[in-house]
């Protein structure tokens, strides 16, 4: 929970008591020509409260004020009453923060490294959102997201039944208040920076859950349950419906699987007085392979560990229209997730195989490990069919070549709507989600066609390369005449080592990038 304290330490009484564990206050990098590091709001105030010269505390401790460092100072408390100290009846926890310059970027990292070093407390005073020179609205919504972030907790599953935990509780966060003098504006971005973090918290648990317990049915009754408990509409179709509706491209990949492939619908629309006066439909289409062998084309050991996670396009989807539904978006958003678990099995679809999609197309199969593009096939010709988006966006954890191109910090985004682009390359800027626009290159186009279908769904040879490229030309027969922008985050969604607001594992990458996005949209 985060909530905010009108005022500034000096006025802070009502505030520090028994119930508060720690106070937290910012330090920054030394100016020029200058060896300590500087104090930021309330560093000053906090240092005469206590009677403590904290610019010689982080002098000692080696601070230097960079993003991200943190020094506990714990208080020794008076043996005798009649001797109080200095910091009597104050938190017996002082905490330096460095908030570098000040910047989203380095407020998120401070934020994540203050929810490490308060691991376990209950309540958290702190300024550090309270920095003049800047938008304190901005200030606050970094802080929070990387406090939040950095407070995350990925479940376990050893004796608790597995799925025990519900998604996105956030459970054993501290409580933050946010001491400053810009109530209203800091209040309401808390809730939004909160709603954000709840988006990628959800992404986390999701993707994080073992494939023995996430198959597409508990995905589609996950998506159900949460999104019921938000008022949204939901529709989930079954191997029946999907075999009825024509959906061959799902039916296929999941045809491997003891659990039939599940195409889930989610629904937000604004009421009357959130409505923009531009109103959009924007539609998020997700990838959603709940577990991912390669088929018969089948992966070695090594590259199906981290499989468990390549449904996370799908959790990006659902998380951001029940977001959208908490934030009261003034514009209508739908996700359609595309659930399937890519299988090995007798009735497993086959290389060389050729599938009729929904729209009708008729796909050439040479891989059965690009079933990804597969299901986003359907998804995308079905919400382009069906649902009349304005924006049509899709996520996948889709190409191994779109990490070896940007590496774990940057999505791919194709798409041939300049404004789009610029929009999602701007939320990311601002949520630290960042994005690189990759091109849609014409000329690779032929590597995809098929002298047996309408289309092939890889390259028929490796000398085309451009393996993200070429599955975004895929991807991009099936969307129509629409706005439409793919983001591949094949490498951002998956980390293999902790740093700053990002775990190691499953990081939820995405959700924030396009929540920022929805409120942004014009």
């Amino acid at each position: 929970m985060v909530t905010f304290a009108q005022g500034d330490v000096a006025g802070w009484s009502s505030l520090v008591d028994s119930q508060v564990d720690a106070l937290a206050v910012p330090v920054a990098p030394a100016a020029d020509g200058d060896d300590d590091v500087q104090p930021r709001t309330g560093t000053a105030d906090a240092a005469a409260r206590y009677g403590i010269d904290l610019a010689r505390l982080a002098d000692r401790a080696g601070l230097d004020g960079s993003a991200g460092e943190t020094y506990t100072f714990h208080l020794p408390r008076a043996l005798v009453a009649r001797d109080p100290l200095p910091w009597e009846g104050l938190p017996d926890r002082l905490v330096l923060v460095g908030v570098g310059t000040g910047s989203d970027r380095d407020l998120r990292r401070a934020g994540a490294a203050l929810a490490r070093a308060t691991t376990g407390l209950a309540r958290v005073v702190t300024t550090v959102a309270s920095e003049p020179g800047r938008g304190a609205a901005e200030a606050a919504r970094s802080f929070v997201e990387g406090f939040l972030l950095g407070a995350y907790t990925s479940p376990t599953f050893g004796e608790a039944p597995a799925g025990a935990r519900k998604p996105e509780t956030g459970a054993g966060t501290p409580e933050l208040v946010l001491l400053g003098k810009h109530e209203e504006l800091v209040a309401a971005t808390a809730v939004r920076a909160t709603a954000s973090a709840r988006a990628t918290w959800l992404v986390r648990d999701l993707a994080a859950t073992p494939s023995n317990v996430k198959n597409p049915q508990w995905m589609a009754e996950q998506a159900t349950e949460l999104s019921r408990a938000t008022g949204l509409r939901v529709e989930v179709l079954d191997g029946d419906a999907l075999a009825a509706g024509g959906f061959g491209g799902i039916l296929a990949v999941g045809s491997g699987s003891a659990t039939p492939p599940r195409l889930v619908t989610v629904a937000y629309e604004p009421t009357a007085e959130h409505v923009a006066d531009a109103a959009k439909h924007v539609v998020v289409v997700g990838k959603g392979i709940t577990y991912d062998t390669g088929g018969l084309s089948i992966k070695p050991r090594e590259s199906m560990l981290p499989m468990k996670t390549d449904m996370a396009g799908a959790a990006v989807a659902l998380a951001t229209v029940r977001a959208a539904a908490e934030l009261g978006v003034g514009h209508r958003v739908t996700a359609v997730l595309a659930l399937a678990e890519n299988a090995f099995g007798g009735a497993s679809y086959r290389p060389a195989d050729v599938l009729r999609t929904y729209s009708g197309t008729t796909v050439e199969i040479l891989n059965t490990d690009a079933e990804g593009r597969i299901v986003l096939a359907d998804a995308l010709a079905y919400a382009d069919a069906t649902l009349d988006p304005d924006v049509l966006i899709d996520v996948a954890t889709l190409t191994g070549a779109a990490t070896v191109g940007l590496g774990r910090t940057h999505a791919a985004v194709f798409s041939e709507d300049g404004g789009l682009v610029d929009a999602l390359v701007a939320a990311g800027e601002a949520t630290g989600e960042r994005v690189w626009q990759l091109p849609l290159v014409t000329e690779y186009r032929s590597a995809l066609d098929s002298p047996v279908a309408d289309i092939r769904h890889v390259p028929g040879d490796s000398s085309t390369g451009a393996g993200s490229i070429t599955a975004a030309l895929f991807l991009q027969t099936f969307v129509g005449r629409r706005h439409w922008a793919h983001l591949d985050i094949a490498g951002p969604a998956r980390s293999t080592a902790a740093a700053h607001e990002v775990p190691l594992g499953p990081t939820g990458f995405g959700a924030r990038l396009l929540v920022r996005f929805l409120e942004s949209l014009g």
